[in-house]
């Protein structure tokens, strides 16, 4: 957790980190403070109370959370792969191609599918 608070500042502070390859990291790092947030605190409750119980609407929200981080985690790696490829095989259209508007949208694309796909699973549990 302390590491990727520590790439997020470090990227949010330095102007020279200001590039769409580090602009992905960051919002992995958020994705991945996330995903441990989704089951870490049960898990230390169940762990002090020495109780393994979870309601059905609790298992649902946990597994949904789980599975938007996660997803979104594989999602953004996906995205900073294509941010890669066009860097080596167009060093040159590179800053045209992968501009801050198309860097927020490739976030948000990934937020949303993300999103589309924990509602599948929740719908196929239900």
């Amino acid at each position: 957790m302390l590491g990727n608070l520590l790439i997020i500042l470090a990227v949010s502070s330095d102007s020279h980190l200001h590039t769409p390859m580090y602009f992905f990291l960051s919002n992995m790092s958020l994705a991945d403070i996330w995903f441990i947030s989704t089951t870490v605190p049960k898990m230390i409750v169940d762990i002090l109370t020495h109780s393994r119980a979870i309601s059905y609407v609790g298992c649902l929200t946990q597994m949904s959370f789980l599975i938007i981080f996660g997803c979104m985690d594989d999602l953004l790696l996906t995205v900073m792969a294509y941010d890669r490829y066009v860097a080596i095989c167009h060093p040159l259209h590179d800053p045209v191609i992968m501009n801050p508007h198309l860097c927020v949208f490739f976030v948000f694309v990934s937020l949303l599918l993300s999103l589309l796909e924990s509602q599948l699973h929740n719908l196929i549990i239900l």
